[in-house]
């Protein structure tokens, strides 16, 4: 049974930091492209990081500089750090393991990000 579980989010002041992680479980980790996607209320879901089983990395431009996104494969952990947040960070973060074929792919239920002084 595949489990993909965020945690790390919560209340934080602009400028602030807050890191993310994502346990993964019942899946070849290694084999998978790591992501975090958010939502903002009213918005579709976007890409924010990605990463994949090498350490390669692609950032949305709203976020470049700003944040970083890991990977533990002996752990089958994911990261996202999250650093100088800004009101419009606000939204549930989500991560999405992406397997090698279209229906590997699993997402996690979110864990909400708030940005307010």
């Amino acid at each position: 049974q595949v489990q993909i579980v965020e945690s790390g989010g919560g209340l934080v002041q602009p400028g602030g930091s807050l890191r993310l992680s994502c346990a993964a479980s019942g899946i070849i980790f290694s084999s998978y492209l790591m992501g975090w996607y958010r939502q903002a209320p009213g918005k579709q879901r976007e890409l924010v990081a990605k990463i994949t089983s090498s350490g390669t990395t692609k950032f949305a431009d709203s976020v470049k500089g700003r944040f970083t996104i890991s990977r533990d494969n002996a752990k089958n952990m994911a990261y996202l750090q999250m650093n100088s947040l800004e009101p419009e960070d606000t939204a549930v973060y989500y991560c999405n393991a992406a397997g090698p074929i279209p229906q590997w792919d699993y997402w996690g239920e979110g864990t909400q990000v708030t940005v307010s002084s």
